[in-house]
């Protein structure tokens, strides 16, 4: 069984995630109490070693979007291209299909190509793009929707 991370890596020298901030033992406490046997964390490890977590988070406070949550993949750039990404994000939607989410979405940063391509292979298809939605670095980045409709019959 993973251990209970107390720090998640961000990316704020990146538009890969458009955190601002490094995280705090504070705001990583408040981002895991949103997550539950719904909104699940996993945790890839390597000796002992967290090198990626993937994440379902509420889409929305309003009970009509319950059957809908938002994934995150980190993988540590150590580890980039060695198939944990896609294990985790594989991972997590079976564990959506298991919770019984009707849809899982993902909101991307248009030039991280990487995770485009990853949350694609796993099938999720492009729904939209929010022009200008994100601002980092003294500049407006678009994010790319996607999305995954999980068909939940046995």
């Amino acid at each position: 069984m993973p251990r209970l991370l107390t720090s998640l890596p961000s990316q704020p020298s990146t538009v890969a995630a458009l955190d601002t901030d490094e995280p705090t033992i504070a705001s990583q406490t408040e981002w895991f109490k949103h997550h539950d046997n719904r909104h699940p964390v996993l945790v890839a490890m390597r000796a002992g070693e967290v090198v990626g977590w993937a994440s379902l988070s509420a889409w929305s406070a309003k009970r009509g979007y319950d059957g809908t949550a938002e994934a995150s993949v980190y993988v540590s750039p150590d580890y980039h291209n060695s198939g944990i990404g896609t294990k985790l994000l594989q991972a997590l939607i079976e564990r959506a299909r298991v919770i019984g989410l009707h849809s899982v979405i993902a909101r991307i940063s248009s030039t991280n190509e990487t995770s485009l391509r990853l949350t694609r292979r796993c099938g999720f298809s492009d729904v939209g793009t929010m022009k200008e939605s994100g601002f980092k670095f003294g500049g407006y980045v678009d994010v790319v929707m996607l999305q995954l409709i999980l068909d939940n019959a046995t």
